[in-house]
């Protein structure tokens, strides 16, 4: 399993145009396959950062899949569709993610993958992309898995790890680590906007402390997926 993470710069004007876009001719596109889906849709929550900023997670079987998603954009049956979402669209960022051996999400069956739109209560996601210092990937990757996802578990009122990732090998920035976690408790980030961490959680064994020797830099988005965005 693949996943193609993709950060979208969108013309403020024509938001609306993008999502309706990939509601109704890249989802079907996908759908009408068995090679990739699209997973998620998810807009950047006004106020958390650039503004009409879209993420879009879309799942591909293997590698041989990709090189036939890649070809029809290229040269293919989705090449216009590519064309004019460029006229929408300031930029796009893409990437290659693979998931971490501890990640809950380890495989997707594309079967179980909607391919129409339905309608649903929006889900809020907290995206974590982590760059652990150099010659410290794999403890990193270990240590968030045996330390910050069992903590999180163990508490469990704010977030849950639902997926872990890093970057396949010559895609995006080397030794990137995304925590893709949902939000349980929208209203418990409210102190953690407007105050500092609290000390107990700043301590030695915890993870904002011990941490600090495998990384101190990364970034947080807030995600909200488009009310038919398929991935439940």
């Amino acid at each position: 399993m693949l996943l193609l993470h993709e950060v979208h710069s969108v013309h403020g004007a024509r938001e609306t145009e993008f999502e309706k876009a990939y509601r109704d001719e890249w989802m079907p596109a996908l759908g009408a396959g068995d090679e990739a889906r699209l997973l998620y849709f998810l807009h950047l929550a006004h106020g958390s950062g650039p503004s009409y900023r879209v993420v879009t997670i879309t799942v591909v079987r293997d590698g041989a899949a990709y090189e036939s998603l890649v070809r029809r954009i290229e040269s293919g049956d989705l090449r216009s569709f590519a064309t004019s979402l460029d006229r929408i669209r300031h930029d796009v960022h893409a990437k290659i993610l693979l998931p971490l051996p501890w990640s809950p999400l380890q495989e997707i069956l594309l079967t179980d993958v909607p391919t129409k739109p339905a309608e649903a209560e929006p889900t809020l996601y907290m995206e974590d992309t982590v760059w652990p210092e150099e010659g410290k990937l794999e403890t990193y990757v270990e240590r968030s898995g045996s330390h910050y996802a069992s903590e999180m578990r163990s508490r469990g009122e704010i977030l849950t790890v639902d997926a872990s990732f890093r970057t396949a090998f010559g895609s995006g920035r080397r030794r990137e680590i995304i925590l893709w976690q949902k939000v349980m408790r929208p209203d418990f980030l409210v102190p953690l906007l407007t105050r500092e961490v609290p000390e107990r959680f700043r301590q030695p064994g915890t993870w904002m402390h011990d941490a600090l020797e495998l990384r101190d830099q990364w970034r947080s988005r807030l995600l909200r997926t488009a009310p038919w965005s398929p991935w439940r």
